[in-house]
């Protein structure tokens, strides 16, 4: 709560801020003199309701969408001994942690990967394929498991979503003014919200998402840092650093399937995207940072 606290009050500043900016530099009577009758804090305030109502809503179905996509069996009654095993090495880290015991579960993906997702730290759901499972020892299943534990620990989901939600804000806020601008400005229309308006915001919708994105992307490669931290933490730095080699050794060898594209950024390793837009950095990255935190 203390974190959506501060978010919203950070919202209320910027918005103060944005009107502020406005009235000092004439921007508004610069609008107004052009027939752009826009009301900015009202319009800022419309994207804020949108841009981060749609995060959170977002992140309270996180755990249904998980499960959808990646077609998680959830283990309510443990019927194997590796099932019993996970539910426990859960139960252990979590409570080492100090969160909540997350629901576990599998996922039938025969590559090696897991993922934690849920709207707080203690209401999570914590899966892990069942090819990580057959083929990876317990010690660096056990440290992937304290990595994903660790994204729990820390918060990520919720603070990923609100960083989504403040982005979204301002895409959606910057597009719809320079399609007043187009509109109004430019192609001097007068008659309501003209064609130009539409196609530009739009357009602008989709080019300042890139930029958005690279933000959103910035935040997810500096989280996996603190969840490879605390995955050595909870487990070893050895077993962490031996299941991000095995991970990377599969990859090379054409193993690595990326999970759904909506769960990518709550996964071990990241997909082959360009680097400014990668969800995780490069495992290379990560285990040399391990090795220089354990020296």
């Amino acid at each position: 709560m203390l974190r959506i606290g501060l978010f919203l009050l950070t919202n209320l500043a910027v918005m103060l801020l944005v009107g502020i900016i406005f009235n000092l530099l004439g921007i508004q009577g610069i609008l107004d003199a052009n027939g752009v009758n826009l009301n900015l804090p009202g319009l800022l305030l419309m994207c804020a309701i949108f841009g981060i109502g749609g995060a959170l809503i977002s992140l309270l179905m996180s755990k249904t969408i998980a499960r959808m996509s990646t077609r998680t069996q959830i283990i309510d009654r443990p019927q194997t001994a590796d099932e019993r095993w996970l539910v426990e090495t859960v139960r252990e880290l979590s409570q080492k942690a100090g969160i909540g015991m997350p629901d576990v579960g599998i996922f039938p993906m025969p590559q090696a990967n897991a993922f934690a997702t849920g709207w707080n730290r203690n209401n999570a759901l914590v899966a892990v394929s069942a090819g990580l499972l057959q083929r990876f020892n317990r010690d660096e299943a056990r440290a992937v498991i304290g990595h994903e534990i660790g994204h729990v620990a820390n918060g990520d989901m919720v603070t990923l979503a609100l960083i989504q939600g403040v982005v979204n804000t301002f895409v959606m806020f910057f597009a719809r003014l320079v399609g007043f601008f187009v509109d109004r400005v430019l192609l001097r229309n007068e008659q309501g919200l003209g064609i130009g308006y539409y196609i530009t915001s739009i357009v602008m919708d989709m080019v300042f998402g890139v930029f958005a994105m690279l933000v959103v992307a910035w935040f997810s490669r500096r989280r996996e840092y603190r969840a490879d931290a605390a995955g050595a933490h909870l487990a070893s730095p050895n077993a962490m650093i031996a299941a991000l080699a095995r991970i990377k050794a599969e990859s090379e060898a054409g193993r690595e399937e990326p999970l759904p594209s909506n769960m990518k950024a709550f996964g071990i390793y990241g997909g082959s995207m360009a680097a400014l837009l990668a969800s995780h950095p490069p495992l290379e990255d990560r285990i040399l940072a391990l090795q220089n935190s354990a020296r």
